[in-house]
């Protein structure tokens, strides 16, 4: 506890400049002696802390004392750096900066080895705007009003009050609380064809996790795919889910949702993907395979 403590004095007073023993001592529910021990501790520990008297006085820190030794070992420095560089969704000049000062406060060079692009190919100015807008009303607690291409088909104008963007499944979502349905939904991004921030603010909750709000019940789904689409497979697949067969063939088991988006799915692999089980999936397939094939033919 009194660890937690000694670190929060050090960045309260980093935030804030200086402060009283006694503001201190209010601040973190202890007594003022108690306080006047934690300083002996940080000074101990290496950390440019000083009491001053007089009319303006109260606890400093050292005003060149930066978050180095004394707080982040080196290989957490190096993975506050990485994190930085590794985040290229919005390509914002701000987190370059933010990078560049933190390297040069924790006297560190930077190495550029990694980076994460989250944008979809050819949207990237698109899918960054929309993606900024969408932070924005978070932080301020700003409802949107957004045009949304829902699973069950149609699209329909809803006004949401944002919570949270999360990324999962190679794809990026939004938590948001819908005024329509009054409930929380999950919303894909992409999916979103246009957005409005509005000026209608709302009180910040949580969302409710944790919770699985993706529609249709979850089944265990077995494909037969040839040699040739390994590519593909290992590209939606984890390895655990997936079997070599001596002939080359592979087999892909996983639970997915049994809804419209599943047979959209299948068909994707074109004559590639052989449903091994549940068996009345083949028929659904055949079916819109069947349909595909009325529309297209010459």
């Amino acid at each position: 506890m009194q660890e937690s403590r000694l670190f929060k004095i050090v960045y309260y007073l980093l935030d804030k400049g200086q402060a009283t023993a006694s503001e201190l001592a209010e601040t973190f529910e202890v007594s003022v002696r108690t306080i006047y021990r934690d300083i002996d501790s940080l000074s101990g520990a290496g950390i440019p802390i000083y009491t001053e008297t007089g009319r303006n006085g109260g606890i400093h820190l050292m005003d060149d004392f930066v978050l180095d030794k004394a707080v982040f070992s080196e290989q957490e420095k190096q993975d506050i750096l990485a994190a930085l560089q590794s985040i290229n969704i919005t390509q914002n000049k701000n987190n370059s900066q933010t990078l560049q000062k933190l390297s040069a406060m924790f006297h560190l060079h930077s190495e550029n080895w990694l980076e994460v692009d989250f944008s979809r190919w050819g949207s990237r100015e698109f899918d960054n705007k929309r993606f900024e807008l969408l932070k924005s009303a978070i932080i301020h607690c700003k409802s949107v009003k957004i045009h949304y291409a829902g699973s069950s088909g149609g699209i329909s104008e809803r006004i949401v009050q944002p919570c949270k963007l999360s990324y999962k499944g190679k794809e990026w979502y939004l938590k948001a609380f819908c005024t329509k349905k009054q409930d929380w939904r999950i919303f894909k991004l992409n999916r979103m064809l246009d957005l409005e921030v509005l000026d209608q603010c709302f009180p910040r909750r949580n969302f409710p996790e944790p919770i699985d709000r993706f529609e249709g019940e979850y089944h265990q789904i077995t494909l037969r795919f040839p040699k040739e689409m390994a590519y593909r497979v290992y590209d939606e697949f984890d390895e655990t889910q997936i079997q070599q067969q001596e002939n080359g063939d592979i087999i892909a088991s996983a639970q997915m949702p049994e809804d419209g988006w599943l047979v959209g799915y299948l068909l994707s692999f074109g004559a590639q993907a052989e449903v091994l089980s549940p068996a009345y999936l083949k028929h659904v397939l055949a079916e819109q395979a069947k349909l595909i094939y009325e529309k297209n033919k010459i």
